[in-house]
């Protein structure tokens, strides 16, 4: 786990370990290290995903406060998931708009379930 903390800039952490606002920037982080372990990436293909998307964004005008820090996370994940075979972007996508469509339909305080409406 040291070798992720050296290797991703800005990781929001405390002397526990990394923090976390939303319980889904704990998911991303779980499964960037799942797939790591699995082999799908190194960690120096992590950080160099990683630091490209949080380029990108600063050049696209992100101030850089923290609050966007996992969404760099999760858009380096999807990069190195697609450069990888692992799924494509339109698959992606087709599943970002899935879960979008679920989490509007679902009341606050429940778990979100993807049914098959939410494809459409």
């Amino acid at each position: 786990m040291s070798d992720l903390f050296a290797s991703s800039p800005g990781l929001p952490r405390d002397t526990d370990g990394p923090v976390f606002r939303k319980p889904w920037e704990a998911q991303v982080f779980a499964m960037a290290l799942a797939l790591h372990e699995r082999g799908l990436f190194t960690w120096v293909e992590w950080a160099d995903a990683l630091s490209r998307q949080i380029a990108a964004a600063q050049a696209a005008g992100d101030p850089d406060t923290g609050d966007t820090y996992y969404r760099h996370w999760l858009a380096a994940l999807e990069s190195l998931v697609a450069e990888k075979g692992a799924s494509s972007t339109d698959e992606l996508a087709t599943y970002r708009h899935a879960w979008d469509h679920a989490a509007d339909r679902t009341p606050h305080g429940q778990s979100i379930e993807l049914r098959a409406t939410d494809f459409g």
